[in-house]
């Protein structure tokens, strides 16, 4: 493609990048948060209306947003990463601080939950692309894999401490507290961002081509590679599996197995441990394995991570498969960052990673209202069981020959030259 301006990698050596520190530091605090809010709001939504149906309905609007990833994706391909970024940040720090103090002082009400999800949900999105798309223009091209798999890990020492941080507030003081401090690590993150400069992309073609151009360039280069094609297509259903755990776990925990805020709290950080550990070791097994097999093992063992732990009663055991499964998905996400980063030219980053969330995730709505449904009408640990065998079977798709062995260097150099 021609007259395009590159996004320039930087030439910093990685242990005195500053900048990047500055990125991952504040996605760190702000992904603290996160956890915290995942704990805080199903306990808001169980003692507002004490029913998962309308969990499902709050994880199915938080979802929703997904729908436009797209024209999300172009966005981040348009304008400023920057500017992207720290809307998200603002944006959320803005909803969670309102639902904290409406909880705080009784005057929270179910369709105020529904207004917040959707409004979380679609910064999050925003964020995330820009976020993805931002990575490579920070770190020397040969560190993409090792920086991945570093902003993986420390993203996911957030699930190490912040969970028990967040068990240990609800239960000594309020969900509403929970939320305040949620609110308080977008603020260190939006101030994070603010000290970074992020080089332009923009193409000098910017502005001359229609959004449904941009659209159909995006669906175009991710159904022609078929290395990304075919990670899309098992993240697909596996995120439909892995959607009914996530938004039945707590629910689960509590109110099936009687677990206390403070359990709850210790055990999804148990998670956290071992999200760190496959994060980290990504990136010294992505040397000796080809991403098939890497991919295919990790995602199949996730899977049934999730069977065992819909099956299990005792905390122990429980702690195990959360963490074992965690291990597992952390060791898949690094691997699938890089192949879309290096397969990807720098100006179609934003496009190309909204059109594979968009593909990839767009049956987390119906996953995560089915979730509610299904719960009700059987139970939390046979919802649960299904999504553990939805996604073991989606494993399969990482088995395509595209994925056999390290391509992605070559592809890459192929369409930077174009």
């Amino acid at each position: 493609m021609k007259n395009t301006v590159s996004l320039a990698s930087s030439t910093v050596p990685l242990a005195k990048n500053y900048p990047l520190f500055r990125f991952i530091g504040g996605n760190v605090v702000s992904f603290m948060g996160d956890q915290i809010y995942l704990i805080a709001l199903p306990l808001m939504v169980l003692s507002v209306t004490g029913s998962p149906v309308n969990m499902g309905i709050i994880a199915a609007l938080e979802r929703l947003p997904i729908l436009l990833q797209p024209l999300i994706g172009i966005m981040s391909d348009r304008f400023s990463r920057k500017n992207l970024l720290l809307i998200g940040d603002g944006g959320r720090l803005l909803i969670t601080g309102w639902i904290g103090i409406l909880s705080l002082y009784g005057n929270l009400d179910v369709w105020q939950l529904y207004i917040a999800a959707f409004g979380i949900g679609l910064l999050s999105q925003v964020y995330n692309t820009s976020q993805f798309a931002a990575v490579p223009s920070l770190v020397n091209k040969q560190d993409l894999q090792l920086v991945n798999a570093i902003n993986t890990g420390a993203l996911q020492t957030a699930t190490l401490s912040a969970p028990a941080i967040g068990g240990l507030v609800i239960s000594l003081y309020h969900p509403g507290i929970a939320l305040l401090i949620n609110s308080f690590s977008f603020l260190i993150a939006f101030s994070a961002i603010a000290s970074i400069q992020l080089p332009s992309h923009h193409s000098l073609e910017s502005g001359r081509t229609t959004i449904l151009q941009d659209l159909k360039e995006g669906f175009h280069f991710v159904l022609t590679t078929k290395a990304i094609l075919f990670t899309n297509l098992a993240m697909l259903f596996s995120t439909f599996g892995t959607t009914l755990l996530l938004t039945l776990l707590v629910f689960h925990l509590k109110d099936t197995l009687q677990l206390t805020s403070v359990q709850i709290g210790w055990l999804l950080s148990g998670g956290g441990a071992g999200a760190i550990s496959g994060a980290l070791f990504s990136g010294f097994l992505t040397k000796y394995f080809p991403y098939r097999t890497l991919l295919f093992s990790a995602a199949f063992a996730g899977g049934l991570s999730i069977i065992v732990l819909s099956q299990m009663q005792s905390f122990p055991l429980l702690f195990a498969a959360n963490m074992a499964g965690t291990y597992m998905v952390s060791i898949l996400n690094p691997c699938l960052a890089t192949i879309r980063q290096t397969l990807t030219p720098a100006r179609l980053l934003g496009r190309v990673q909204a059109t594979s969330r968009f593909m990839a995730w767009i049956l987390l709505p119906v996953a995560a209202l089915s979730a509610g449904l299904l719960a009700e009408l059987t139970s939390t640990g046979t919802t649960i069981l299904i999504g553990g065998t939805v996604s073991t079977i989606a494993s399969f798709f990482y088995l395509h020959p595209t994925l056999a062995g390290k391509a992605a260097q070559t592809r890459s150099e192929k369409h930077q030259a174009q």
